[in-house]
Order: C-alpha cells, then sequence, then structure tokens
C-alpha cells in the first residue's frame, strides 16, 4: 500500500473513532484539552521534537536546559491549568490538607534544589512535574472524573496506536530508529525510543482493558457492542505495538497489572486481606526463585540475559560515586556535570539514568527521598484498596498498575520528569476513592446506589 494512502486511510480511521467518543458526549469541559495535550506531548514527542520530526532541524535541544520552545509550552500549559483551577476555585490549603504526604514530598524536592550543582536547572526541572498534580487536579475537578480519566486514556490510544503502526510501516524514517549505544534498529513508532513506547502501551493497554471488562457490564445494546468491538480493536494495536518495541518490561508489567484486574473482579475474593495475599505471594515467589531460579527462565524466555540489557552493570557503576545518602544530589541533579561524565568515563553506554526507579530517586533525593516515595506507594495503595472495598470499580485498575508500576520501576526509573508513566501514579494516588464507575450509569446491569463522584464542596476538587 503506497505510504500517503495508508495516512489518508489512518486520518480516516482516527476521525471516525474520534466522531464517535464526541457524539456520545462525555461530561468533560473545553479545559480536559489541558491535561489531555499535556499527556499526549510526554507520552509521544514534545513539540519541539514534532517540530524537527516533519521539519528536520534542530531546535536547540541540551540535556540539562531541553529546549526554549518546550519550556514555553510547557509553562503555559501549567499556567493555564492553574488559571481554571483558580475559576474553580482550587485551594492550595485544601491540596495540603488532603494529600499531605505528596504535599511534603513536593516541598522536600523543592529545598533539595539547594544543595544540586545545578540549582537553576533542577529548580526548572521541580517546577514542570508540578505539572503532573496541577494536571490530575483539572481531571478531578471536571464534572465527572471518571469520564474525564476514561477519555484522557481512549483519546490517546486512539492516536498512539494506529499512528505508531502508521509510521513503523509506512514512515519508517519517522518510526524506527537505531540504539544510540549500541546501533541496532529498533522501533519507536510515534514515541522517540522503543522503551517510551512500551510504557506508554503498558499504561493504555492496561487501562482499556479495565475498561472492556467495564463494558461488559453495561445493559446489552447497539451501544455496548459498539464499544467493546473498538476497544478491542485498540487492544489488538496494543499488542502489535507493544511487540513492535520488543520491550520486555513494559509487556510483563502490563501482563501483571491485567492479571491483577482480573484477579480482584473475583467476588468470593475477600478484598480486606489484599495486603495478605501480596505478602503470600511475595513469600511463594521469593521460594519458587531460591528453589527453580524462575527469574534466569523468566529472562531466557524474554530474551534478556543475566545483566538486564547491561543495568546492573549500570547500577554497579552509579554506587560508585559519591553520593550524600541521606539527602542525595538534588532534584534531577546526579546526571549533570562531573558525576555523568564519571561514569561515561567508566563504562562504555553513556546513560543519562540509572535504570531503577528506587535507586535514582535514592542518588537525588537520598534516603529522605526514596522513603517519600515507598509511603506514596503505600498511601495509594490504602487508598486503592478501601476504595474497592467499598465498591469502587476503578480500583481495580488502581491496583492493577500501581502493581505493575512497583515491578517497573526495577528496571525502568520513572519516578522522574515528564514521564507517562508517573503521570498516571499522580492518577491513581490522587483519585477519588468512590468515583462514579460510569457517568452513563444507568448502563450498568444491577447499579445498585448511585455512588458519590468524589467532588469536594471546598473548591469543587477531590477530597482524599
Amino acid at each position: 500500500m503506497p505510504p500517503i494512502l495508508a495516512a489518508i486511510l489512518t486520518l480516516g480511521f482516527m476521525a471516525f473513532l474520534f466522531r464517535r467518543e464526541f457524539r456520545a458526549r462525555p461530561a468533560i469541559t473545553p479545559a480536559f484539552w489541558l491535561p489531555f495535550t499535556w499527556f499526549f506531548l510526554i507520552s509521544t514527542r514534545t513539540f519541539a521534537q514534532w517540530l524537527e520530526t516533519f521539519r528536520g532541524g534542530s531546535q536547540g535541544t541540551t540535556y540539562e536546559e531541553g529546549t526554549p520552545l518546550d519550556a514555553v509550552v510547557f509553562l503555559v500549559l501549567i499556567l493555564m491549568a492553574l488559571r481554571e483551577l483558580s475559576r474553580r476555585q482550587f485551594s492550595v490549603g485544601v491540596f495540603a490538607r488532603d494529600h499531605q504526604l505528596l504535599f511534603l514530598f513536593l516541598i522536600y524536592s523543592l529545598i533539595s534544589v539547594l544543595w544540586s550543582d545545578f540549582a537553576f536547572v533542577s529548580f526548572k526541572r521541580w517546577f514542570k512535574i508540578i505539572g503532573h498534580p496541577v494536571m490530575v487536579m483539572v481531571l478531578l475537578s471536571e464534572p465527572n472524573p471518571m469520564d474525564a480519566i476514561t477519555q484522557l486514556m481512549k483519546r490517546c490510544a486512539i492516536i498512539v496506536f494506529p499512528v505508531s503502526i502508521l509510521f513503523i510501516k509506512y514512515f519508517p524514517e519517522w518510526g524506527r530508529g537505531f540504539d544510540p549505544f549500541v546501533g541496532l534498529p529498533m522501533n519507536i513508532g510515534i514515541a522517540l525510543d522503543k522503551n517510551m513506547l512500551g510504557s506508554v502501551c503498558m499504561v493504555l493497554g492496561a487501562f482499556l482493558f479495565w475498561h472492556l471488562l467495564r463494558v461488559r457490564r453495561w445493559q446489552v445494546g447497539t451501544e455496548r457492542s459498539w464499544e467493546l468491538r473498538w476497544t478491542v480493536v485498540l487492544l489488538a494495536m496494543c499488542a502489535w505495538v507493544l511487540f513492535q518495541a520488543h520491550s520486555a518490561t513494559s509487556l510483563v508489567t502490563m501482563l501483571l497489572a491485567m492479571a491483577c484486574v482480573v484477579v480482584l473482579g473475583i467476588k468470593r475474593l475477600d478484598k480486606r486481606k489484599l495486603g495478605t495475599y501480596i505478602v503470600v505471594s511475595l513469600v511463594v515467589a521469593g521460594l519458587a526463585q531460591w528453589i527453580f531460579s524462575v527469574s534466569d527462565m523468566a529472562l531466557a524466555l524474554l530474551g534478556k540475559d543475566a545483566t538486564l540489557t547491561d543495568r546492573t552493570k549500570v547500577w554497579s557503576a552509579v554506587l560508585q560515586v559519591d553520593v550524600n545518602p541521606i539527602f542525595g544530589t538534588g532534584f534531577e541533579s546526579f546526571w549533570l556535570g562531573w558525576r555523568r561524565e564519571q561514569i561515561w568515563a567508566m563504562y562504555w553506554w553513556h546513560p543519562i539514568q540509572s535504570h531503577d526507579g528506587y535507586l535514582e530517586t535514592y542518588l537525588n533525593l537520598g534516603l529522605i527521598g526514596l522513603a517519600f516515595m515507598l509511603g506514596l506507594m503505600w498511601v495509594t495503595f490504602q487508598r486503592a484498596k478501601n476504595a474497592l472495598v467499598n465498591g469502587d470499580d476503578f480500583a481495580r485498575f488502581r491496583l492493577g498498575f500501581l502493581i505493575g508500576y512497583v515491578l517497573y520501576n526495577v528496571t525502568e526509573a520513572a519516578f522522574k520528569a515528564l514521564h507517562p508513566v508517573w503521570f498516571v501514579f499522580f492518577i491513581v494516588l490522587m483519585a477519588y476513592p468512590q468515583m462514579s464507575n460510569d457517568s452513563e450509569g444507568e448502563k450498568l446491569e444491577n447499579d445498585g446506589p448511585v455512588v458519590d463522584t468524589g467532588l469536594s464542596e471546598t473548591g469543587g476538587l477531590p477530597r482524599l
């Protein structure tokens, strides 16, 4: 098929799906497009990178500074979102009260800028990550937060998967690349590298799978049939793209998240004992590893070696660098200046992250920052578990994603910068435990009582 024809058909397919979403009239406001644009840009390519893709040339990108154009775009998005939250009577005091640990983590990260060797760069990176909770608050203050989150995921999937297929198959100059360190070819689709493409597939695939199970409970009818059909199509596209990306971490974590969603839907499962089930599972996994060395078999099955594609060598190298174990090097500062040069001098590969979220947090924020991060994951687990006990079906996705997220950060660093997986973590952390399962509540069979949408009386924001 000629590439131009493939492009026309892809655009037509996307337009058809978007038309269906618009005709459904979801309960969202025009402000929804702010978090949508944010999520799309950090999941694919930034504005400057898209210009480089289609126009060629460089937009003045540097690792330390980024690009001035992207800085302006993200600043405008954050300011517009803050303006919208102000119009919705957003209160910093209410946010700090309802998200105490998250607020303290953000404040500590800001303070850590003071001991960074690159304080201004560190501050700019801190300001960017403020965009994550700001955009999530815009979503959660929509008329129906669950509708807003669903539309965010579905509409991104409608773009990411078809365009990735188009780029990989028909526009290889945009959808394929070469590993800058070993020179091997890789499929990058709509993203900038295969790992980023895999992470987006992991997030969207897990959500669409949960959405598919939710739609199956709708009343039988034309709308249910269409929704099921197109959700399956998007999931099939996701599988193809993820297979082309060859991202083992994303594949494993997505399947784990899906398995958790299925298990948590078992009616006979005592949701109040989830902690016990997890401990037992970890003990069983530990015994299996000790007796059968299941990790070696799993790595062989995934085509990985014992070094996890040299990740263990990177971990060893970064631990040889002198950092303050309590406070770290400052927010997002480890891979700047002499420390990066020291790593590159001792290692043939030139990494710009440690490929382990926990280690990366330790290097930048020390043991204090790592304790904050583990605490946030624990709070997320407790809130999602309580929501599940109270009958909130969205908690199944929250818990499934959280478990996948914990594993994902063993071989990838997602507790940083504008990583799409970190953005979704903010959604599952901050999402109200009893959000309405559907704006179309009448579609569900055996609905039961109407569930609170989770909007607080003070400022229309979620009360956690």
